[in-house]
């Protein structure tokens, strides 16, 4: 198409390209009003081999994909509390085997459907298990609902799948090929090194957490630049560890940011390396791009629909029934559900291996390269807009919900609500909210916050507050909520990426109040000057801007003492 192998020639060079390429892509997309990580999927695609070849530095490529992998999975563990083990421990267990499982047999009848010979169904029905840990935490941390509670059950399987992920390419490793040079052990003698390498890595890391973590941060972080470094050292030292020692690079990230979340320097470190771990996904983008082989998909066009019907509905489904059967509501199921809705870069390289080994042809590698494209594409959009797909087929879901789900409290919270009155409902307990409502106590108002983060409705209730798990999505709240007296309903909530869109939180609640005949007020906040106007013409009566309101508010007192 165009002949851009001068940028070989030098690694900034190709660098610079990529860059740009990205750039235009993203913005694109951007005017498409299309999600951001479907446009970096798009560039990867072009940088690659089928499309403008960019790339041949492959080994620099990876180096920065494999960090941004690394940082991105320390910035979950340390949002993740390990009181929640108990909680969400049986759960993400039962509902990450439960899917590998479905998956697999499943995925073998078909492909012995379709016309695949044993092996190369077994091949196939593997490689569809793999989702995506990497595309999913981004997705729903630019959502900002990584520590909602479907978000954290997710995360949960998810890490049960990559172990999965482990498991299966040690298998394969066992004949020769693989990741890494085989030692001569036996798969199961790999297996049983790699529990016993993990457990020892956990008792380190709980040792460290106990009596290192905080004494040691805390002289660390009198410098902000060493803060930075060391937190990138860090994450990178423990996801290294976890790959030498056979259980992957997610995983030892995520014990990193595990080991450094009880120390009260966590949120300064997400805000200071949150721009670096974007940068370098870009890169993680661009190195699954160069692995998609086009010229590879050749007849495999209705077998890969087949198949990824599957993924994007039978996935979903079977984490929505074992959810729903543990005792979940069916809007959290569903919602962790679509999580497992595309397979992930390691399906193609499970496949590699095989085409290495002899096992499959490259035509089957094709198949499930076409899949992966199809289910990635598709299912950012289906997570990107969860919520408004979940209130299309939401009475489809019912029989797959307990009459009274007892994993979830707020059905029993609600009952204790109704029978109270409160002046403010308050949606968001961020540092605004809360400082908000504070502030409304002191003023003697009666408050009800209701939050997606259980810690935080957790730690609201402890100090002698009401609060509900739920936000502005959730219908069933909604219409639960002693609505009757309030003077007025507060949104403190964080703001989609796309800015105001139908998925956005803050119009779900002006129209859900409006269909339920609220004659109160309404107070909105946002962080951009352009959306003031159009929530006002929504519905709000009073739009908060934080940032200019306090800058505002410091220069009136300013004045008062000049």
């Amino acid at each position: 198409m165009f002949d851009l192998s001068f940028l070989h020639a030098n690694s900034f060079y190709e660098l610079t390209g990529l860059l740009l390429l990205v750039a235009i892509v993203g913005s694109i997309g951007l005017i498409l009003k299309q999600p951001m990580i479907v446009s970096l999927i798009a560039a990867g695609i072009l940088a690659g081999p089928s499309a403008l070849d960019m790339v041949s530095s492959h080994e620099n490529i990876e180096i920065l994909a494999e960090l941004g992998i690394a940082i991105l999975l320390f910035l979950v563990g340390l949002k993740l509390d390990l009181k929640l083990i108990n909680t969400l421990g049986p759960v993400s267990l039962a509902t990450g085997l439960g899917q590998v499982l479905f998956t697999s047999v499943i995925g073998f009848l078909l492909g012995l459907l379709l016309g695949l010979d044993s092996i190369t169904a077994i091949y196939v029905a593997v490689a569809l298990t793999f989702s995506s840990t990497i595309i999913i935490v981004k997705l729903l941390s630019d959502k900002r609902e990584a520590d909602s509670l479907h978000g954290r059950i997710a995360i949960g399987f998810l890490i049960v799948q990559d172990l999965f992920v482990v498991l299966a390419m040690m298998m394969l490793s066992a004949y020769g090929v693989g990741a890494q040079p085989s030692t001569g052990d036996s798969a199961f003698v790999q297996i049983v090194k790699i529990i016993a390498y993990g457990l020892i890595m956990l008792a380190i890391v709980g040792v460290f957490i106990r009596y290192l973590a905080t004494p040691i941060v805390s002289r660390i972080a009198r410098s902000t630049e060493l803060l930075i470094v060391f937190s990138i050292a860090w994450a990178s030292l423990l996801a290294a560890l976890g790959d030498h020692l056979g259980f992957g690079k997610e995983l030892g990230g995520l014990l990193a940011g595990v080991s450094l979340a009880s120390t009260p320097f966590r949120e300064a470190i997400v805000a200071r390396l949150s721009s670096l771990r974007d940068f370098l996904l870009l890169f993680f983008f661009i190195a699954l791009g160069t692995q998609l082989d086009l010229s590879l998909l050749g007849a495999q066009v209705y077998p890969a629909m087949v198949f990824s019907l599957f993924v994007l509905i039978g996935n979903p489904l079977i984490v929505v029934i074992i959810m729903g059967f543990m005792g979940y509501r069916k809007r959290t199921g569903f919602l962790a559900g679509l999580t497992v809705a595309q397979i992930s870069e390691f399906s193609l390289i499970f496949m590699t291996m095989g085409v290495s080994l002899g096992h499959v042809t490259a035509e089957s590698l094709g198949l499930v390269t076409l899949v992966g494209l199809i289910t990635i594409a598709l299912s950012v959009y289906m997570i990107t807009y969860s919520h408004f797909l979940y209130n299309w087929i939401e009475p489809m879901l019912t029989i797959f919900e307990r009459k009274h789900p007892i994993r979830e409290s707020s059905i029993e919270d609600h009952k204790k609500i109704e029978k109270k009155s409160y002046d403010i409902i308050l949606f968001g307990l961020g540092r605004y909210g809360k400082a908000i409502a504070q502030y409304l106590r002191k003023e003697g108002f009666s408050i009800l916050a209701v939050d997606f983060n259980p810690d935080e409705v957790q730690r609201w209730r402890n100090i002698g507050n009401d609060a509900l798990y739920g936000d502005a999505f959730d219908q069933d709240l909604l219409s639960e909520l002693p609505i009757e007296n309030v003077k007025w309903v507060i949104s403190a909530m964080p703001q989609h990426d796309l800015g105001i869109t139908h998925e956005d939180p803050r119009l779900v609640l002006i129209n859900a109040l409006k269909q339920q005949h609220y004659t109160g007020r309404i107070a909105i906040s946002t962080q951009r000057q352009h959306e003031k106007e159009m929530l006002h013409a929504k519905g709000a009566d009073v739009v908060f801007m934080p940032f200019h309101d306090a800058a505002e508010r410091a220069v009136e007192r300013i004045v008062t003492f000049t």
